[in-house]
């Protein structure tokens, strides 16, 4: 049948599975918005604040729900806009595929009204990015770049459409979703074998679980791998949730904020495995330094991963769950270790700790959410020592639950993280865990939780300064605060009843439990609790940059 442009990229949208979108309207998309109107049966479309807060969403649902994330934008501005958050996606690895609008054909190198090269723009951000000048080409180009945000190592695509484009009309027909495409092993028996004898053979081994553990569903597999073999399991901040934080092989974060259990065990092992991690600067600090006395072992899908950032002597590359299957098959079951005993004294001996006084804690405020509700929240955060605490407090014990910038670092990430979750996992509780900085940056996406009633809670740690950089100012800087100080007097309570939302301020220890109670227990309104705490606040522990990471500063 014949359809419109805008009509084909909506049927398209359908195929893939698509019954949600975040965006915002303009001239150059305003055929497709036309498309979305007539049929909002099966598509919902979340009109947000801002184009970044709803790329951000898609992100957010992306990760809730393991589908992928879809954003529309306009030409120029409206795409720029997107342009952090797409790079978000991209270094943390989500699928999301961004649609702008683009200035018609015959406008197009003119300069014209609201002309951006995108597509230009974000190569060097997305696995692909497309412009469709041909109405007959725009089908196909919609199925690849599904195809290509799903298909191994997942990530952003951005597809820019030009105007005329979506008013042309072409010949549709429907064609159901590719599956995505079997992911090779792409590991020789040998090397399987020769992987299985050296973990049968290692005498302190242990894991570091980063994000593809989770993207590649490969979660239960590393947890039988661990059990059975009885290896210490540490995890990335992506890695959150990939093996259960109460598990007791779980040694908790590894790296410049890692605990101190996971740092030692870096520095006396004799085998560390890598699984879907990418050695992050954030892990592994000082090279020369690293894992001084084991071998390193690198399951991963993406073969740049490997030998990128630290030397690796045994590679494997492919499907990291049917990887672990394979090895599984081979290893020995072994019992605890005196190496187990050792890491289990540790824990022991070095805990995440804070002072419990009559103060109000941010430590304790994220212990409370934890308990509050049982575990089972999905938590996104802003960037910063909110963050962290979010990290080190909250345990996580499935994937999918802790929702964070990893790899860009983006303020302002978490609001809109948590849209998205709370569309895509209406079943779950969802919390920002954000600081009062970040918050500001994209405070405006209160309004589309509000009009949405999405029942989410902001917990803002407020410490009226850019916490994380003030601290590095205090270690590193001997105390010159430059430009951290942003006490501007805002009333988060009352702007939360500006948006519409619910406000509530904590200032001791004994109001946070009525508070978080309270938040649980909306239903229809997002709730925003300001949690005034200090400005002196640390993270801890922290490992000083250049250093080995069993160099840490703990108070």
């Amino acid at each position: 049948m014949k359809l419109k442009g805008a009509e084909i990229l909506i049927e398209c949208l359908k195929e893939q599975g698509t019954d949600t979108v975040f965006g915002f309207p303009g001239g150059a998309v305003l055929n497709i918005y036309d498309a979305i109107y007539k049929s909002c049966d099966s598509i919902k479309h979340y009109l947000t604040s801002h184009e970044q807060g709803a790329c951000h969403a898609a992100d957010g649902y992306a990760r809730a729900t393991g589908k992928v994330g879809v954003v529309i934008a306009t030409s120029g501005p409206g795409a720029t806009n997107l342009v952090t958050g797409i790079a978000t996606a991209y270094m943390d690895s989500i699928p999301i595929v961004a649609i702008t609008g683009q200035v018609a054909t015959e406008l197009l190198g003119k300069d014209s009204f609201q002309e951006v090269d995108i597509t230009g723009i974000t190569i060097p951000i997305t696995k692909h990015s497309y412009i469709v000048k041909d109405v007959n080409k725009l089908a196909e180009t919609v199925r690849n770049a599904f195809r290509i945000a799903r298909q191994g190592r997942p990530g952003p695509v951005l597809i820019d459409i030009c105007k005329d484009v979506t008013a042309a009309v072409a010949e549709y027909e429907f064609k159901p979703a590719e599956k995505p495409e079997e992911q090779r092993i792409g590991v020789e028996e040998c090397a399987i074998r020769k992987a299985a004898d050296v973990i049968n053979g290692a005498k302190k081994p242990i894991i570091l679980s980063g994000g593809g553990v989770s993207i590649s569903g490969a979660d239960g597999e590393l947890l039988e791998l661990a059990e059975k073999a009885r290896i210490p399991v540490s995890t990335t901040l992506m890695g959150l949730g990939s093996f259960p934080g109460t598990h007791e092989l779980s040694i908790g974060l590894m790296g410049m904020h890692g605990t101190k259990t996971s740092n030692f065990a870096v520095k006396y092992c004799d085998l560390f495995i890598a699984v879907g991690a990418r050695f992050s600067d954030r892990v592994i600090s000082d090279v020369k330094k690293f894992a001084p006395k084991a071998r390193i072992m690198h399951i991963d899908v993406d073969p740049a991963e490997i030998n990128k950032n630290i030397n690796v002597d045994f590679p494997l590359v492919g499907d990291i769950k049917k990887i672990l299957k394979q090895i599984i098959a081979q290893i020995e079951a072994k019992s605890s270790s005196d190496w187990n005993r050792e890491v289990r004294e540790w824990l022991g001996q070095y805990p995440l700790k804070y002072c419990c006084d009559d103060v109000l804690r941010p430590q304790y405020i994220v212990e409370r959410i934890y308990e509050l509700t049982r575990g089972d929240a999905i938590i996104t955060t802003e960037v910063g020592q909110n963050q962290l605490w979010a990290a080190q407090f909250y345990k996580y014990t499935h994937p999918r639950q802790f929702l964070s910038s990893g790899g860009l670092g983006t303020m302002g990430y978490g609001l809109g993280a948590a849209i998205g979750a709370s569309v895509g996992r209406p079943d779950k509780q969802v919390i920002d865990i954000a600081g009062d900085g970040s918050f500001r940056m994209n405070c405006n996406e209160m309004a589309t939780a509000v009009e949405y009633k999405l029942p989410l809670v902001i917990a803002i740690l407020n410490n009226s300064v850019l916490g994380m950089v003030r601290q590095w100012q205090t270690h590193f800087y001997e105390c010159r605060y430059s430009c951290t100080d942003i006490d501007r007097e805002t009333d988060f309570v009352k702007l939360a009843e500006a948006f519409g939302a619910i406000g509530i301020r904590v200032t001791k220890p004994e109001e946070v439990d009525p508070a978080l109670k309270k938040a649980f227990s909306s239903v229809d309104r997002p709730v925003l609790i300001d949690f005034v705490i200090d400005k002196d606040e640390k993270v801890f522990p922290i490992v000083p940059p250049g250093k080995p990471i069993d160099e840490l500063i703990t108070e």
